[in-house]
């Protein structure tokens, strides 16, 4: 019986491992292969990319200082020191705890 499971676990082993390699491959390919394009289907395409090229030619240039929120904030940004509050305990409090 021990050799029946020995076999049986071998043939588990090596399905797992065949469906992973399967998996690896290449996608299937279905249908005709491509054929090969007549000179006024490339003179087309080259044509499209012309056209594609001079269209992104009519796109105007990007402002580089372009800050939505420009109006929402003031002309001068408040100084760091005043934004930050000084987080220090005073020791009178920790010692009105002791005292209780």
């Amino acid at each position: 019986m021990q050799a029946v499971g020995r076999i049986l676990g071998a043939v588990a082993v090596i399905a797992l491992l065949a469906g992973s390699a399967a998996a690896q491959q290449g996608p299937a390919k279905y249908g005709e292969e491509d054929k090969p394009k007549t000179p006024s289907q490339i003179a087309a395409e080259k044509e499209a990319e012309r056209a594609y090229r001079r269209s992104l030619g009519n796109i105007p240039e990007q402002q580089k200082n372009s800050d939505p929120w420009g109006t929402m904030r003031g002309d001068s940004a408040p100084p760091k020191a005043a934004a930050k509050a000084p987080a220090a305990k005073s020791k009178a409090k920790s010692a009105e705890g002791a005292a209780k």
